[in-house]
């Protein structure tokens, strides 16, 4: 095998999958390793937001919920122009596996297009945070703080989209390492920012709140950056580069990319919101409630790192056999992902469930809060498995060039099941926080299902219909 921070040549892609001996790797480490740089890096991105939270929560409950609210905002106005980015995903992977590197390069180029534009809207959203905020009828004091927290936060628009660009590119020539150690990387420096300017050490400036915000923003530059010195100083990029030209710039090129990619943003976007509508209803119940929801989202979205790390290597994988003409061994790595995503989140379930009095007060010591985080806590850990199973099927769409799934199946799931029945348990029944817990913990289940019978079913099919235009 190459060294890790060089892709696999496409020769070898399907080699693991042939072969049962005890020589040969098999489907399952084939993705595992794959999956594990992604899904360290992913654990490093929430890791951001873990360390935010944490250090906000010293300041007070009204911050610790501006920076919940905020963090939702950020999610769900963003994720549409992170899921058209990671569009490139069935471009690169696929190409990767055909060994055209010309249409890879192609791929990033207009990805990295596509992010910079895309983060001029994104960044209009993110000023408007606080009269969204009120307009969604949040609390005016909560509101104003997380206005100061966005506007902070600003350079992350950019920044993140753009390393997004980077690493589905590496990624989809199997090069996962260098996203992972820069993400780490990342993590260090956006605490020691943290620590400086919330609290006002290193001789840096006392700003609170807007502190966590402005740590987080230049982290965020400093990601893309990173890892495109590291990209070029190891030579990644030989084999899959070209001098930027018209046909970077080809409308016909820009067309299929945004076409691959809006399905994708719209899945993600529905998903995010989704969450989003339910942090919504739980601000109309309590600041308490709110804080307690926070905590508890907080540890749900940083497990569920692990099987988005799952959901990227997967697509990579199902796109590298595609681009090889190996429909072989399509179904059988499908399988394999599904039950790696749901194993892992299975296993996060029970700490969720075992430690549920303990986890909060990693967070603060607030008895109102932790006790009622302990209660959601179980629920949470129902849902992580159906969560695990369904963004790895939104992966595998993925690479399959298949991304309108998701995006249907997410719109079905969550806005015809989940926050219906989320908001019949929380109000009209009075089950209050915990009834939206239920009701999206339901929504997820239905996503789970109908992504698994989808993806089974469209593995089966004949592999040139499987097949992007690359180019």
């Amino acid at each position: 095998m190459p060294p890790p921070s060089q892709p696999i040549p496409p020769s070898e892609l399907t080699r693991p999958a042939q072969s049962a001996g005890r020589n040969k790797p098999s489907e399952f480490r084939t993705i595992f390793s794959l999956s594990a740089p992604l899904a360290i890096a992913q654990l490093g991105m929430m890791t951001m937001g873990v360390v935010d939270t944490m250090m906000v929560a010293r300041i007070g409950v009204a911050e610790l919920a501006a920076v919940a609210i905020a963090t939702s905002w950020a999610w769900s106005s963003s994720s549409l122009f992170q899921g058209i980015v990671q569009g490139m995903d069935p471009l690169v992977s696929q190409a990767h596996g055909a060994g055209d590197g010309e249409a890879s390069a192609l791929a990033l180029q207009r990805g990295l297009l596509i992010a910079t534009v895309g983060s001029i809207p994104l960044m209009g959203l993110w000023v408007m945070t606080g009269p969204a905020l009120l307009w969604l009828g949040q609390d005016a004091a909560v509101a104003e703080l997380a206005q100061t927290y966005m506007l902070a936060r600003l350079p992350s628009a950019i920044g993140f989209n753009l390393f997004i660009a980077l690493r589905q590119y590496l990624a989809g020539r199997t090069i996962m390492r260098p996203a992972m150690w820069v993400m780490l990387a990342g993590n260090m420096f956006n605490v020691v920012l943290n620590w400086g300017l919330i609290f006002g050490h290193l001789g840096m400036p006392e700003l609170g709140l807007q502190g966590a915000g402005l740590a987080t923003g230049i982290t965020n530059i400093f990601l893309p950056l990173a890892l495109w010195i590291w990209s070029r100083h190891f030579g990644l990029f030989e084999g899959a580069w070209r001098r930027w030209d018209r046909h970077s710039f080809d409308v016909g090129g820009l067309y299929r990319y945004l076409k691959l990619g809006f399905p994708v943003g719209l899945q993600l976007a529905l998903e995010a919101n989704a969450f989003t509508v339910g942090m919504i209803m739980v601000g109309w119940i309590g600041v308490i409630e709110l804080a307690a929801h926070q905590v508890v989202i907080n540890m749900a979205s940083f497990t569920f790192m692990l099987p988005l790390g799952v959901s990227i290597g997967s697509s990579v994988r199902i796109g590298n056999l595609i681009g090889a003409r190996d429909g072989e061994h399509l179904q059988q790595s499908c399988r394999t992902a599904f039950a790696m995503g749901g194993g892992v989140m299975a296993l996060t379930a029970l700490v969720f469930v075992v430690y549920r009095n303990v986890l909060p007060t990693i967070y603060l010591e607030e008895v109102a809060v932790v006790s009622l985080a302990a209660s959601l806590l179980p629920i949470a850990g129902a849902f992580q498995i159906a969560d695990g199973v369904q963004v790895v099927g939104g992966g595998l769409m993925r690479g399959m060039g298949r991304p309108k799934a998701g995006a249907i199946v997410n719109l079905l799931g969550f806005y015809v099941i989940g926050l219906p029945l989320a908001w019949v348990l929380a109000f009209p029944m009075g089950l209050g926080v915990v009834g939206i817990w239920w009701g999206l913990a339901a929504g997820l289940g239905g996503v789970a299902i109908m992504l698994y019978v989808w993806v089974m079913r469209t593995a089966a099919r004949p592999i040139a219909e499987l097949t992007v235009n690359f180019r």
